[in-house]
């Protein structure tokens, strides 16, 4: 006996399709969905429908947007010589949110991963090949995460920008703030040493 009605399930098997979202997740917001107005259903459903119509990648960083280009490559007061290669869009984001950074961005929309099928072809790397060739760029930041693929990705990039003239470099990686050295593990504290920094002498 089906105790779910099927428009119930079909849309709890659509939401346990995102990443990190089980059925029971799923199941409480086709729920809570269920039992809002059916007007902010509509609403959900118009902006799903139109999201991809609204959205395309921006032409200089891929990134998405709704504007080309989009409104960090478009801003004057941002520095076009100093270009930071992030695996996706969400990571721009993270970047972005500490205001500590004032280049642009190239997005390569994934990692270099042989056995899922993902090489350089499958990624936005010839695109950042042509606009270091093409462009005044001064600067490449590598700010793939510190996995295994991303440090492929990482090795990859440099390799393949090693005779152009810009500078290549990497987000350091080692020992959050406030946390305890004895913490942390073999490898955050052998990425912490490898990245150290030398302290200006007063």
């Amino acid at each position: 006996m089906q105790i779910i009605p099927p428009a119930l399930e079909r849309l709890i098997a659509d939401l346990a399709r995102f990443p990190g979202i089980g059925r029971k997740t799923a199941t409480r917001l086709a729920l809570y969905i269920l039992r809002r107005p059916a007007a902010e259903a509509r609403n959900l459903a118009h902006d799903l429908i139109h999201l991809h119509q609204a959205i395309h990648l921006c032409s200089q960083c891929f990134t998405f947007s709704e504007t080309d280009p989009c409104t960090i490559c478009g801003n004057s007061s941002r520095n076009p010589r100093l270009v930071c290669v992030v695996e996706e869009p969400g990571d721009q984001l993270a970047i972005e949110k500490t205001g500590a950074f004032r280049g642009v961005y190239h997005i390569l929309h994934g990692v270099i991963a042989p056995m899922d099928g993902i090489g350089p072809a499958e990624l936005k790397i010839e695109e950042l090949r042509h606009r270091v060739q093409s462009a005044a760029v001064e600067e490449v930041l590598i700010a793939t995460s510190s996995t295994v693929a991303g440090e492929a990705t990482a090795s990859y990039l440099a390799d393949m920008l090693k005779t152009t003239k810009v500078r290549l470099s990497r987000l350091a990686c080692g020992i959050p703030m406030g946390m305890d050295i004895k913490y942390a593990d073999e490898h955050t504290l052998a990425r912490a040493i490898e990245s150290r920094q030398s302290l200006a002498s007063s």
